[in-house]
């Protein structure tokens, strides 16, 4: 007789990814504000009287500090974004098959990377 081939995951492995799903959601959440409010800082650390040159270095520093957190942060919200997108394939029980090639995604692989939407033969492809 020939094994069946899966076509989505059992209900008890769609909760198993959401707790995982919903705990890295938490993470990035947290993370973001931190991410955020490093950004909302102003660098005063009562610095106003030091020399206008070394001035100069720490104004090009907090720039260059509030743009790499700025692009840290955007890259945090669309991983939130993805993670939440996640759940609602869940909810759709559609999680864990691959948008190109149609098969399940390996478990170990959306367990370690839970928002995939390719396998790696499909991420392998591209």
């Amino acid at each position: 007789m020939a094994t069946e081939t899966k076509t989505r995951y059992s209900d008890k492995d769609l909760e198993e990814f959401r707790a995982i799903l919903l705990e890295k959601i938490d993470k990035a959440e947290h993370d973001l504000e931190l991410i955020k409010s490093a950004y909302m800082n102003d660098f005063d650390n009562g610095t106003d009287d030091t020399s206008p040159t070394f001035k100069a270095f720490e104004e090009g520093s907090a720039t260059m500090s509030k743009e790499s957190n700025s692009a840290l942060a955007i890259r945090q919200e669309k991983f939130i974004r993805d993670l939440k997108n996640a759940i609602i394939r869940i909810e759709n029980k559609t999680y864990g098959i691959c948008r190109v090639t149609g098969k399940l995604i390996n478990k170990e692989r959306l367990k370690l990377v839970p928002h995939a939407t390719l396998s790696i033969e499909a991420k392998n492809m591209q």
